[in-house]
């Protein structure tokens, strides 16, 4: 008796096995691949939103005054490019400063004091500023707390 083996398809079962081990391979490669992509995207996106952010602080510091800021033509600053004109994606806005809810409002600064009891200080006021960059959908904001003075702070009249 004699018994044979036949092998004739036992080679295209191995390719195709090699071909789904080398898909796999593939798609594993680019699933890595793109996936870095996305994370250095997201990255260049919280950089910008984050300096359109820092943009803001400065334009609040430029141009705060709580004589204007309460008034309602100043602030609330709504999405403003960055100066320049590059990158108009790259937006900031700065909200409207408000009086901090807790805490002192006014801080005593030392070595301002004239003479008596006269005390010289700086007001407190908060304000949130949000940077954005729509071409990568980031943002970020900041709460920002804004000292203006020296202003009077003593409780002596004059």
């Amino acid at each position: 008796m004699k018994t044979l083996l036949r092998e004739n398809g036992f080679a295209l079962i191995a390719a195709l096995l090699a071909n789904l081990i080398l898909l796999a391979v593939g798609i594993l490669a680019v699933n890595l691949s793109s996936g870095d992509i996305r994370v250095s995207m997201r990255t260049v996106g919280d950089k910008k939103a984050l300096n359109a952010a820092e943009t803001g602080v400065h334009e609040l510091t430029s141009i705060f005054d709580p004589a204007t800021a309460f008034s309602g033509t100043v602030f609330p600053v709504n999405f403003q490019a960055l100066s320049g004109g590059q990158d108009a994606t790259t937006q900031y806005s700065i909200a409207q400063p408000t009086v901090p809810q807790t805490g002192s409002s006014t801080l005593q600064l030392n070595g301002y004091a004239i003479g008596g009891a006269q005390m010289w200080g700086q007001s407190r006021y908060g304000a949130s500023v949000t940077g954005r960059n729509t071409a990568y959908n980031t943002s970020v904001t900041i709460d920002v707390e804004i000292g203006y003075g020296p202003v009077e702070i003593s409780t002596m009249s004059r």
